[in-house]
């Protein structure tokens, strides 16, 4: 009998786009925090690599393209200016061919793959799945469908800019911590690069811990 080499290669998500929100001002850091590098590779490069290993379409939603024209993958500004993260996720959900996208931030560099595809796996007919732990929601590490849209589009339309607010008008499947450290158990993929000072924490993450 041959032997199949696919077996334990995990397939594309063909069902679902994956895309990363590169549209922040990174005023904390003091400069594009996507193109940062960790141990040499870019944080953008880094969140993309392990995108491009799940999903079957990626796409980079920028209104700075040209920085990342390297990438080699489609890009889409925001349809309307001005609401950072919820912007993103406004212009993702109007603009891709699925019905629902997994979004994340830039400036994670410890996504894990196989706690993505769990959260895609538990969408059933929920309108999005998000992180929860204890107190506090993870909005860019989370699914959202289509059906989104509708509270979204109310939200901008009262001028709010958060993306939490919105909740309470969707049917949201939470995934809570117990949940989360059965694929993640340091929670490592929650952790973000938001200023210089965090670079050294992200090394201590980068090699004192295993590859997952």
């Amino acid at each position: 009998m041959p032997l199949d080499l696919n077996k334990d290669t995990p397939s594309f998500i063909t069902n679902v786009t994956g895309l990363i929100l590169l549209g922040g001002k990174s005023s904390r850091y003091g400069s594009n925090k996507a193109l940062v590098r960790l141990d040499g590779v870019p944080l953008v490069e880094r969140v993309v690599s392990v995108m491009k290993s799940i999903f079957h379409r990626v796409i980079l939603l920028t209104n700075t393209p040209k920085e990342y024209s390297h990438l080699q993958l489609p890009m889409v500004e925001d349809l309307i200016k001005g609401f950072g993260p919820m912007g993103g996720i406004y212009t993702g959900l109007m603009t891709m061919e699925d019905t629902a996208g997994f979004f994340v931030a830039c400036d994670m560099p410890f996504l894990n793959s196989k706690l993505i595809r769990h959260m895609v796996e538990v969408k059933g007919d929920f309108d999005a799945v998000v992180p929860r732990m204890d107190w506090m929601l993870e909005p860019l590490h989370a699914l959202y469908s289509k059906k989104c849209l509708p509270a979204i589009q109310e939200a901008i339309g009262r001028d709010e800019h958060q993306i939490l607010k919105c909740f309470a008008r969707m049917r949201v499947r939470y995934v809570d911590k117990e949940e989360l450290r059965l694929y993640d158990q340091d929670l490592r993929s929650f952790f973000n690069i938001n200023k210089p000072q965090d670079l050294p924490e992200a090394r201590l993450k980068l090699h004192g811990h295993a590859e997952r």
